[in-house]
């Protein structure tokens, strides 16, 4: 029982299963956080917001993926909110 308290306390113990998953989720965030800059960036955004936040919290050895992911994210809401305004509420027009 304490073998169990003491891996569920301790960050810094993680499996390997999961770090390949921390790492897998910080190259996704990464790499749908860069056409979020053109494209969809409503639904890529958050989406690699999310990623790498997770990724994070698991224990990635891909940091250098995770960090510029997440910023990408938050770059991607923020030239949403950008094109939002500076198009009067219209985001795009057909």
């Amino acid at each position: 029982m304490n073998a169990i308290n003491t891996q569920l306390a301790s960050p810094a113990t993680h499996s390997t299963r999961e770090r390949k998953d921390a790492d897998g989720m910080a190259v996704a965030s990464f790499l749908l956080g860069l056409p979020g800059l053109l494209v969809l960036n409503l639904v890529l955004g958050p989406c690699a917001i999310a990623l790498a936040c997770t990724a994070l919290a698991k224990g990635t050895q891909r940091r250098g993926r995770a960090l510029p992911g997440r910023a990408l994210g938050v770059a991607d809401l923020g030239i949403l909110l950008v094109m939002t305004i500076a198009n009067h509420g219209v985001l795009w027009q057909f």
